[in-house]
């Protein structure tokens, strides 16, 4: 019984897996199975493949420069203050705003990617 006094609860559907459902040549279709994820953006048909698209590949750039180049960069800072003083920074400013550049990149390419799908 249910703890409010009602009705007696009703058991949970039993759902029975059927290899035969899942044999090899199979769809959904001729099965009569449903995708429970069909209405989902990236859900496409069994087979079609989905590109990378403009976004991945900015994804990748931005993490080649936060995770390559700007660790890189700032290993360097001592042997390059000619070029910190010429663009205005100096040396604590250097390591407080070379971090900074590529997370304002991931920041505003993760709005870009969510926003846009």
């Amino acid at each position: 019984m249910s703890p409010e006094g009602g009705e007696p609860e009703s058991e949970p559907e039993t759902v029975r897996f059927d290899p035969a459902d899942y044999s090899e040549g199979a769809t959904a279709e001729s099965s009569g199975l449903e995708s429970a994820h069909a209405g989902e953006p990236g859900a496409g048909a069994p087979g079609e493949q989905s590109t990378f698209g403009l976004g991945g590949w900015g994804l990748v750039v931005a993490l080649f420069f936060a995770f390559g180049i700007i660790p890189m960069t700032i290993f360097y800072i001592p042997r390059a203050q000619g070029l910190l003083t010429a663009i205005g920074l100096g040396y604590r400013d250097a390591f407080l705003v070379l971090p900074l550049v590529p997370a304002l990149v991931l920041g505003v390419l993760a709005v870009w990617v969510t926003a846009r799908d």
